[in-house]
This record gives structure tokens, C-alpha cells and sequence, in this order.
């Protein structure tokens, strides 16, 4: 492949970790369907071609003649659905997501354009603060209501079911094959498990529809091209589930930039979408503390979706973390 010779190649601090872009003829191939994806979009590489490589998946950054780079993904098989999502997204919610240039669903591979700058990048620059989250959280739970007539279509795209019927077992699962918890944490948490079941069922009895859950929605997985407006991306660890389990993340990262006091508004903020099917803000503010308190158990199963072969010995205690959170609720305070 002639762009071969000029990339540079990101592995971070993965440096062992083994992806197909190893075997020469999946490069190949993948990177023939890029070129062919930009060509039947009247677009031309040019330029120097980088490469990110992570357990996770496979992204390539291409420039483009006189056009913004655009980026090439390969998603392990476990997250493979994430092509087919994007691109189904872009049809029922065009408003708030990117529109791929291309997809093979069958392969986990995905061509997208430009989103604009990155949401992190315009918050270290000072352009934008906590209010602009609270919008950004109040178009994601709008996005989330126009997602929910889709839930079953998201099913069958692959998206991984964590509704609340669902996360005991996924409790179980991820309880019984984590090595990074010690005895007292594992006593801790089987003992929550009651517990667990009763928030589950309170949880589903809310009333509030399954919809899809980002599951990572932090500063670096949105676009904010311009005042007020945001585009979401990176649905390689999406669920379907109650949509306030998205809440878990973004509450986290508002928490540690800007402080606890900051949580309240970015609570009702993402909530005052909801209200319309005339739940009141009280009702869905304890819908919300379950929610995001089971929240946690979903990540714990995101860290498993790597490429074959791929061991991550810091996932085991990633998700001891979020285990412990679902424990003592520290991110709902």
C-alpha cells in the first residue's frame, strides 16, 4: 500500500498489544477500502497518513486533498456493531451524530468525516465551561427520547442489551471472573446484591423507556463545532439500557473538573427533556440516583470488548473501580 511507508504509527502504552493491523494482508485490505471509500465520495488522500492502535480498535487518520482528514476505525469484534449503529444513527437522528462516509458492517469497519473540534479541546481552551455540558447533556437526553421507538432495531444491529432485567446476571458475571478485587470488596458486593435487585425492579418500574446508553460520554467522545451545538461519537462501548445510566460518566468528569457543586444543574439540565410525559423532576431525580448507580455495572463489561488475543491487566482493575462505585454511590455525591 503506497501510504504505507509514510505513517507514523500511535501505540501508546500498548506497545504488546496484538491487532490485525499486524498481518500485512488486513492492511492491505483495510486500507484499500479507505482509499475506495474516499474515492467514491470524490475525495483524495494526500499527505502523511497516522495510526492509533489500542485493544480496542484500529484508527487511522487520513488526510485529505484540499478537505479536512478524515479517519478510518476497525472495531474488534465484540464492538463490531458500531459501524452499522453510526450509520443507522445518522438516518433516525442526523441532527446529533456524524454521518459515515462508509461502512462494512460485516467487518467492523467505518470511514468518517470531520466532526469539528473536540469538546475537550474547547474546554482546556477556556471557550466553554459547565454550562456548555448542561447543553450538551440536555441535547443528548433529546437524542435519547427520538432513540427509543428504535431500541428493538438497535438490538438487531448487535448493540449489547443492559436493560435492567439483564444487569444482575451481568453483576454475577463480571463478580465472579474479577481478579482485582480483595475479599472484602467481593464480601461487600455479594452481599449488595438484594439490594441490587430491588433497585433493578424499582428502576424498570419507572416507567421511563430503554433507550441507547453512549457508556463512555465523557469530554473526548463529542464534537462542539459551534455555540450550542454537539455532535456524539465513539459508540464502540454502547448499550441499550435505562437511559439514565449515561449519566454516570459525564457526572464523573463535571465532579472532578468543576466540582460537586456543579452537579445539581448538569442533573436537571440532562432531565428537563424527560419531563414532558409528565413525570415530575422529583420522580425522575430518583430515577436517576439508580440509574447512575447502576450505571457502573456496564463499563465493567465495555473492557472485555478487545481484540482477540488482546490480555489488559489494568481492565481488571478498572472494573474493580466501577464495582466499588456501585458499592458506595461516591459518583452520585
Amino acid at each position: 500500500m503506497q501510504h504505507e511507508a509514510s505513517m507514523t504509527v500511535d501505540r501508546g502504552t500498548y506497545q504488546d498489544t496484538v491487532t490485525p493491523w499486524e498481518r500485512p494482508e488486513w492492511r492491505e485490505a483495510a486500507l484499500g477500502w479507505a482509499e475506495a471509500g474516499l474515492a467514491a465520495r470524490g475525495l483524495r488522500p494526500a499527505g502523511r497518513w497516522s495510526v492509533r492502535l489500542r485493544p480496542w480498535s484500529v484508527l487511522v487518520r487520513i488526510g485529505v486533498r484540499d478537505g479536512a482528514d478524515v479517519w478510518f476505525k476497525a472495531n474488534p469484534p465484540a464492538s463490531a456493531f458500531e459501524g452499522a449503529l453510526t450509520a443507522a444513527l445518522a438516518g433516525w437522528v442526523p441532527e446529533h451524530v456524524l454521518e459515515p462516509l462508509a461502512v462494512d458492517a460485516g467487518r467492523g469497519w467505518s470511514l468518517l468525516p470531520y466532526g469539528g473540534d473536540v469538546f475537550r479541546d474547547v474546554l482546556e481552551r477556556g471557550a466553554a465551561d459547565v454550562r456548555a455540558w448542561e447543553g450538551a447533556l440536555g441535547q443528548y437526553a433529546r437524542m435519547q427520547r427520538a432513540l427509543i421507538p428504535y431500541a428493538d432495531e438497535m438490538g438487531r444491529i448487535g448493540v449489547p442489551d443492559a436493560r435492567a432485567a439483564t444487569l444482575p446476571s451481568i453483576f454475577d458475571s463480571v463478580l465472579s471472573a474479577n481478579t482485582a478485587l480483595d475479599p472484602a470488596d467481593r464480601a461487600r458486593l455479594t452481599a449488595l446484591r438484594p439490594r441490587l435487585l430491588d433497585w433493578c425492579a424499582e428502576l424498570a418500574a419507572t416507567g421511563v423507556p430503554d433507550s441507547l446508553d453512549h457508556c463512555d460520554l465523557h469530554d473526548g467522545q463529542l464534537f462542539h463545532p459551534g455555540p450550542g451545538r454537539f455532535t456524539f461519537f465513539d459508540w464502540g462501548d454502547a448499550n441499550l439500557s435505562h437511559p439514565f445510566c449515561s449519566f454516570t460518566v459525564p457526572a464523573r468528569r463535571v465532579r472532578e473538573r468543576y466540582g460537586p457543586e456543579a452537579l445539581p444543574r448538569l442533573r436537571d439540565a440532562y432531565l428537563e427533556p424527560w419531563t414532558d410525559d409528565g413525570r415530575t423532576l422529583p420522580e425522575l431525580r430518583r430515577a436517576l440516583t439508580l440509574a447512575t448507580r447502576l450505571g457502573a455495572l456496564a463499563p465493567t463489561r465495555a473492557w472485555t470488548r478487545l481484540f482477540p488475543g488482546t490480555t489488559l491487566p489494568a481492565a481488571d482493575a478498572a472494573c474493580a473501580e466501577w464495582l466499588r462505585g456501585l458499592c458506595t454511590g461516591e459518583h452520585l455525591r
